[in-house]
C-alpha cells in the first residue's frame, strides 16, 4: 500500500493533470450534452483527488479528518465544474455522491478486512 506522503503527490500530480487538460478541452466539453456529462464526470475525479490529497494531509499532520474535508473537496470540485458549463456542476455533484459512497463502501470493507486480521493475531 503507498505511504501518505507518496498518495498525496500522487493525488496532487493527477489532480493537476486532469484539472490542465479539462480546462484546455472546455470548449469541447461544453459542446454537447454528452461531452458536458462528462465534464462533470471529469469534475468529479477532481473531488476524488482533491479528497484523497486532503485527507492525507490531515493524517500526516495528526488531525481527525470528516465532512470538512469532503465539503472543501466538494467546492473545489464544482468551482472547476462551473469553469466548463452549467450543467456540469450537477452532473460532478452527482457523480461526486457516487464515487463518496463507492469510496465509504470500499474503505469500509478494508477496514472491516484489516479489524479481522488483527484479531486473528
Amino acid at each position: 500500500m503507498a505511504g501518505v506522503g507518496t498518495s498525496m503527490l500522487g493525488s496532487v500530480l493527477i489532480f493537476t493533470v486532469v484539472l490542465s487538460l479539462q480546462e484546455v478541452y472546455r470548449g469541447k466539453l461544453a459542446s454537447s450534452e454528452l461531452f458536458t456529462i462528462l465534464g462533470g464526470f471529469t469534475s468529479s475525479l477532481l473531488f476524488l483527488f482533491s479528497l484523497t490529497f486532503i485527507g492525507n494531509l490531515q493524517e500526516s499532520s495528526g488531525m481527525k479528518s470528516g465532512w470538512g474535508a469532503v465539503i472543501v473537496a466538494e467546492i473545489i470540485a464544482l468551482v472547476a465544474a462551473s469553469t466548463v458549463h452549467r450543467v456540469c456542476i450537477t452532473t460532478c455533484f452527482l457523480f461526486s455522491a457516487g464515487l463518496l459512497y463507492e469510496m465509504s463502501k470500499i474503505s469500509g470493507y478494508v477496514h472491516a478486512r484489516a479489524e479481522s486480521k488483527s484479531k486473528r493475531h
